[in-house]
């Protein structure tokens, strides 16, 4: 099951049952069936304070994820920060709604086991989300 919530921030428009298909397809593309994903969207500060408690980090981040899954069974939390989102977007010559959809799939795909911390693993994220996103449009 996957659930979309905010807190502190409205929650963004997004077709929830594509949404759901869309992900519930990545997720099987790389092995996984759903079980509990619930995204959380919120602010900058919301964001900063997750990243120091967790993480140990001071900076902001577009997303931070808690990985509850199995090798089979992609479960977690994902709190994405739709202010670093808003302005990422520019950044990276996309529009708000397709870089929120970049980092939702993201998000995913960490709970099913891609990591981005080298550069050859940051390449391999980048067409996995590539691939996802070209998948949403045909769901």
């Amino acid at each position: 099951m996957i659930t979309f919530n905010a807190e502190g921030v409205e929650l963004p428009a997004l077709p929830e049952a594509q949404t759901v298909r869309w992900l519930t397809q990545v997720a099987r593309r790389w092995g996984r069936t759903v079980g509990q994903i619930n995204y959380v969207f919120v602010g900058d500060d919301e964001i900063l304070r997750l990243n120091r408690q967790f993480l140990g980090h001071d900076y902001f981040t577009d997303h931070i994820g808690f990985d509850y899954g199995t090798q089979s069974i992609a479960s977690g939390d994902i709190y994405i920060s739709l202010d670093t989102v808003r302005t990422n977007a520019p950044l990276y010559g996309s529009t708000f709604q397709e870089e929120l959809l970049r980092v939702v799939a993201h998000g995913l795909l960490h709970l099913c086991g891609l990591d981005d911390h080298t550069p050859e693993e940051q390449q391999r994220m980048r067409q996995a989300e590539d691939e996802a996103l070209k998948a949403m449009n045909t769901v």
